[in-house]
């Protein structure tokens, strides 16, 4: 039995999936249809799973549900929202897509590119950029060719991707960031409960920066070139005199405003001391005031 309409009802294989009119009812109830379909080892012979799949995909092209998100100051995993994204590779089959343009593509049906139009406000220059459906791209987002936003990112208004950038899988972008050319923002799918990189509003990252494995930048952080970030980095505070670090339930944060420059740390024994080794580090040498504001006006002329 399907039924398909406003106030709509699934029978799927004993799965009851209601939508209601109100906006928290109806994720309620896709989170519970979601939640038992990625328990069903045999997902393909359901037959109502890939049209609940592709409802749950158009809430996430649309904003509407997140990978992440900030609940009362504290970043909050949606681990469903990952089941889903799971479920789509479940169910996809390869397909050859793009045959209507000069480049073509074969990948899961159930991610193709995502195709724009004037109404969505998003530029998007010609080069050879790719979003897949399941991303969600804000109004006044500009990108600039060739970059790729994966599925479950969520970039939010007035940002800019530079050329050669990467948004992986589930990374969270606020507003007005700045990804410069060539920076890489992590992905991560599994394992589900593992937070993904989070780069919050008004985040300047550098050329040829990495940030991986659930690394938090908090507001208003300037990364410089070639900053790179991970689980197992640590940050060096100068101004503050403090050292960063992730633990088992904490991922790595960089602070609000901080300014991270790539360093280095001089080993202290071993063969690494005898031959006059470092390591690599980031290292926090200020915090934004207005002549580092005044050096990144140049992103408003862009826009």
């Amino acid at each position: 039995m399907s039924v398909y309409a406003a106030g709509r009802t699934f029978a799927c294989n004993n799965l009851l999936y209601t939508f209601r009119h109100t906006s928290k009812s109806l994720m309620e109830s896709l989170k519970t249809a979601i939640q038992r379909l990625a328990a069903i080892a045999d997902i393909e012979s359901n037959h109502d799973a890939r049209q609940i799949f592709m409802d749950f995909r158009d809430q996430l092209t649309d904003g509407k549900i997140r990978a992440a998100e900030k609940i009362d100051g504290s970043w909050v995993v949606n681990v469903w929202v990952k089941q889903g994204i799971l479920l789509g590779f479940r169910l996809g089959e390869l397909s050859k897509m793009g045959e209507d343009t000069s480049l073509s593509f074969v990948d899961k049906d159930t991610f193709p590119a995502r195709r724009f139009t004037v109404r969505d406000r998003v530029r998007v220059v010609p080069g050879g950029s790719s979003v897949r459906l399941g991303a969600y791209v804000a109004p006044t987002v500009i990108c600039m060719p060739p970059m790729f936003i994966n599925v479950g990112a969520y970039v939010d208004e007035g940002t800019l991707i530079d050329s050669h950038a990467l948004v992986g899988s589930c990374a969270q972008v606020g507003k007005r960031v700045h990804l410069s050319a060539a920076a890489q923002i992590g992905g991560v799918l599994e394992p589900i409960n593992a937070a993904p990189v989070i780069i919050e509003d008004d985040v300047l990252v550098g050329g040829n920066c990495g940030v991986y494995e659930g690394t938090v930048v908090k507001a208003g952080a300037v990364l410089g070139a070639g900053t790179i970030l991970t689980r197992a980095t640590r940050i060096y505070d100068i101004p503050r005199q403090d050292i960063y670090r992730s633990s088992e339930s904490e991922p790595l944060q960089v602070p609000e405003n901080a300014v991270v420059v790539p360093g280095s740390r001089a080993l202290k024994d071993g063969k690494g001391f005898e031959w006059g080794l470092s390591l690599y580090t980031p290292v926090i040498v200020k915090y934004r005031d207005d002549k580092t504001d005044k050096s990144i006006e140049l992103e408003e002329w862009l826009r």
